[in-house]
């Protein structure tokens, strides 16, 4: 929020919508989902490190090892306590639609239409879809998807960036050094959260967005 300068009318319509849907009743026909992604460095510990034990945190040496770099994409249903996370090589428009299509056939199958909301990154896109599958199957796909993009610089709206911050937190936030570990420990994380229904409890409204950003606002 800190870069804010001035907000125009696309920035003000853009986070009137992602809000007004944060704001509405939970409907499974028509799931909320936010979706980001987060890099993640691949690290090895160059020398052994020294398990924790009662009383001692775990200790490593501050040399490592650089393995290559690893993507993590997460779907969240903050109003339903799920999430939806896979660990993929790269961060490609492929990558992007193949995961959105997990989403529509295999985790949401069921739903009329899934709310999407995203940042403008450049696979975030109709485009990827065409790209990565037939015609026929890429508008099967998009026919399930309702597109919701946050305004330019303002991927702080995105829900899905509390959750990818409690990953960190709970789970990636530390060196992991090969794609099978990282996928492993995604994996148990998600399972994990999922069982225990973790909700997140979104309190900014438009009713505070127009108190605290008004200055900012195009006349």
């Amino acid at each position: 929020m800190w870069c804010i300068q001035t907000i125009n009318s696309e920035y003000r319509d853009r986070m009137y919508d992602v809000l007004n849907l944060y704001e509405e009743d939970y409907d499974p026909k028509k799931p909320l989902i936010c979706l980001d992604e987060k890099p993640k460095q691949l690290l090895k510990d160059k020398r052994m490190s020294i398990p924790m034990k009662p009383g001692n945190s775990e200790r490593y040496d501050y040399e490592y090892v650089r393995n290559g770099t690893a993507n993590i994409f997460i779907a969240v249903e903050f109003k339903a306590g799920k999430r939806v996370t896979q660990v993929t090589e790269s961060r490609k428009m492929t990558d992007f639609a193949q995961f959105v299509k997990i989403l529509v056939t295999e985790k949401y199958p069921k739903a009329e239409v899934i709310q999407l909301v995203t940042d403008n990154l450049n696979i975030h896109k109709e485009k990827s879809f065409y790209e990565t599958f037939s015609e026929e199957e890429a508008k099967t796909i998009l026919d399930k998807i309702e597109f919701h993009y946050t305004p330019k610089h303002a991927s702080w709206l995105n829900a899905a960036e509390i959750e990818i911050n409690v990953m960190d937190i709970e789970c990636t936030g530390r060196r992991i050094g090969n794609m099978e570990t990282l996928t492993h420990e995604v994996d148990a994380w998600t399972k994990r959260r999922n069982e225990q229904e973790k909700k997140i409890e979104w309190k900014f409204t438009r009713k505070n967005a127009d108190e605290k950003m008004s200055k900012y606002y195009v006349k």
